[in-house]
């Protein structure tokens, strides 16, 4: 069985749920006594839940987003769509297993997913090098878009990685090269582009297959240049101003629909991701259908030049005393 993973915000809950406990085990109750108690228990449990879900700082919900038993691209691949077959390897080098890419359908339309793959347990993260791609994962990914667009299929990316691979080897090969090279075809690409932003979206290893037409975001991940920790440690030399850092970076779902970074978010189940996969995946699919009846009315000329508006959109700034 597997082992709850509970984070320090939530101890007052799991006492509710100690208190609940103690009550079902006690034999000195009557049983319609025992039903009564048990009752008002967990209704303040279920309002002491929402309650604590509805005012989560920004740090609390980094937290979320990278919680290990958070379901990830593969998670929701199985749970949301049919007839999926994974492509492999960017035909230079190696397949990345921290990227994943393949064809599916949902409601019977095909369909190109991409995403960054994490592990539920060491041996898999050690696989999927913990959701950090090489340089050769971006070629992957660009391979397939390249692909459906060849073939008039949208396509979907999935968000979740605490960045790209850093390492010496990733270097040699062009990691810098690989994701500019994605943000360059992304932005021309003839075909419908949706990304969902479903944990960590950290850096430009997000970036590398963020450049879409919509982008969506589950109200518990996070979307940003660099990791609170990262900030935290350039800024103040100290990774312990963490949640100051994440209040300053905006980087919550709400904050970034506001800057006009995201088109949608996507409501978590109380409690977060980790707590009803299947219903999260229902949720993602939903919001996915509805996208995509949108963007599939538009011309390949019309997507591209409105997904060129929209990413220009972005960072307008003002001098102060400049009309």
């Amino acid at each position: 069985m597997t082992t709850a993973i509970h984070l320090d915000f939530e101890r007052p809950i799991l006492e509710k749920e100690a208190e609940i406990d103690r009550v079902k085990g006690d034999p000195a109750l009557a049983e319609e006594e025992r039903a009564k108690r048990l009752a008002e228990l967990e209704a303040a449990r279920d309002d002491l839940r929402r309650s604590i879900f509805r005012q989560l700082t920004p740090i609390q919900r980094v937290q979320l987003a990278r919680h290990p038993r958070r379901p990830y691209f593969l998670d929701y691949v199985s749970l949301a769509f049919e007839d999926w077959v994974e492509l492999h390897g960017d035909r230079a080098f190696a397949d990345d297993r921290a990227m994943v890419g393949g064809l599916a359908r949902l409601d019977g339309r095909s369909l190109v997913l991409i995403g960054h793959q994490k592990g539920h347990d060491t041996k898999e993260n050690l696989l999927r090098n913990f959701g950090m791609p090489h340089p050769e994962g971006y070629r992957k990914a660009m391979r397939l878009m390249k692909l459906a667009e060849k073939f008039g299929l949208p396509v979907v990316t999935f968000i979740d990685t605490p960045g790209a691979y850093p390492g010496i080897g990733a270097e040699e090969r062009g990691q810098a090269e690989a994701i500019a090279r994605n943000l360059r075809e992304m932005a021309a690409l003839r075909v419908p582009i949706l990304s969902v932003v479903t944990g960590e979206g950290a850096s430009g290893g997000a970036l590398g297959i963020g450049v879409t037409d919509r982008i969506l975001m589950l109200e518990n991940a996070f979307y940003s240049v660099i990791s609170p920790e990262g900030c935290a440690a350039i800024l103040w030399n100290d990774t312990e101003m963490r949640a100051r850092a994440a209040e300053a970076m905006k980087l919550t779902a709400r904050d970034l629909l506001g800057l006009g970074v995201i088109d949608d978010i996507l409501d978590e189940p109380v409690g977060g991701a980790h707590n009803d996969w299947a219903a999260s995946a229902r949720t993602v699919a939903d919001a996915l259908r509805r996208h995509l009846q949108d963007l599939s009315s538009r011309s390949p000329q019309d997507l591209v030049r409105e997904r060129l508006e929209k990413y220009r959109r972005m960072g307008r700034w003002q001098e102060p005393g400049r009309p």
